[in-house]
C-alpha cells in the first residue's frame, strides 16, 4: 500500500487527493470524522499532510471502499485494542515486580 506514495516528507492535499483515488473535499470530510488524520496548516494556511497521514488515509479508503465499513465501523476498528491488551506497567510496577522477583531468588 505504501508503494504508490512517491519518497516526500509533505504533500497537499492535491497530491494526496490524486494518491488516494478521492476528491479533496472527502478527504476534509474525513478530517472531521477520523482523529487520527490531523495535517497541519503551512503559514499559507494551505494542508500539509505527512506521510503517516497519507498511510492512514489509504487504510481508512480501503476499510470504506474495499471492506465496506461505515464511518462508524471504520472508527472503531481504527481505534487502539482495549486498555488490558494495550497496558503499559509504570515504572513502579516494574520496580515491584522486580523487587517480588529478587526475593524469590534469594
Amino acid at each position: 500500500m505504501t508503494d504508490i506514495i512517491p519518497s516526500k516528507r509533505f504533500f497537499k492535499i492535491g497530491e494526496v487527493s490524486r494518491i488516494i483515488g478521492v476528491p479533496t473535499h472527502v478527504l476534509r470530510y474525513w478530517e472531521r470524522e477520523f482523529s487520527l488524520v490531523r495535517p497541519r496548516r503551512a503559514p499559507s494556511k494551505q494542508r500539509v499532510y505527512r506521510r503517516k497521514d497519507v498511510e492512514t488515509l489509504l487504510h481508512i479508503k480501503n476499510l470504506l471502499h474495499d471492506e465496506k465499513y461505515t464511518i462508524a465501523g471504520a472508527r472503531k476498528k481504527l481505534k487502539l485494542p482495549s486498555d488490558h491488551s494495550s497496558h503499559h506497567p509504570t515504572l513502579d510496577e516494574i520496580k515491584q515486580e522486580l523487587i517480588a522477583l529478587r526475593r524469590m531468588l534469594d
